[in-house]
């Protein structure tokens, strides 16, 4: 994945498309936008970084984990497999971009109100193992779903995670790195985007475009 900061508004679509997605309980956000500033009155810049899990091709996480629960797909992906998950949170601890959640208690989003419609519709649909370990799963059902009716990540809409489809500043891009035809291939060498934190070794898979 891409994203270019030189287009994202920090409207926060992204972060409300994927708790609508996975129907997300109160208290767990698979994305977030970071947001600062510099500069002072009035030619102050706000600065956002949106950020989510870096499925990285060296996940630390992976590495920690003592039940094999946290595994990397061949297509790169890094997922949670809730069975294998006994809540150590060894993985949150381990990761270094702090985008993994414990979900320790399933709470109402209206406290005191009763769960609503669309909570008790999450519990049928999308239902987190409590007492587990929860994260951003690049929308891999999404993937896997399109990928069997022949469409292409990155490409086709229903094949391509929700925060990258519903970004109305067209800031996000999702692909095959692998494949150097494809458009986020081109767009790494016309870009030369960065990942965050390079530093951390775990060499993740989503980049930034920062100028």
């Amino acid at each position: 994945m891409i994203i270019n900061l030189a287009k994202c508004v920090g409207c926060n679509s992204c972060v409300v498309k994927c708790a609508q997605e996975h129907f997300l309980p109160s208290g767990v956000l698979w994305g977030k936008l970071l947001i600062g500033e510099s500069g002072s009155f009035p030619t102050a810049i706000k600065h956002v970084y949106p950020v989510l899990c870096n499925h990285c091709k060296e996940p630390k996480c992976a590495e920690v984990c003592p039940t094999g629960a946290t595994q990397k797909r061949e297509d790169g992906v890094i997922y949670i497999d809730a069975d294998q998950c006994v809540g150590c949170r060894a993985c949150v601890m381990a990761c270094p971009y702090q985008v993994r959640t414990f979900h320790a208690k399933r709470k109402e989003h209206y406290p005191g109100q009763g769960f609503t419609e669309f909570e008790e519709m999450g519990q049928k649909l999308y239902p987190l193992e409590l007492g587990t370990v929860v994260k951003c799963n690049f929308c891999m059902e999404r993937i896997d779903s399109g990928l069997k009716r022949g469409l292409k990540p990155g490409v086709d809409r229903d094949a391509t995670p929700a925060c990258v489809i519903t970004c109305p500043a067209h800031a996000r891009y999702f692909g095959d790195l692998d494949d150097e035809n494809s458009e986020i291939s081109a767009l790494m060498r016309k870009w030369r985007p960065a990942q965050l934190h390079a530093e951390f070794g775990t060499d993740p898979s989503v980049y930034y475009v920062t100028g």
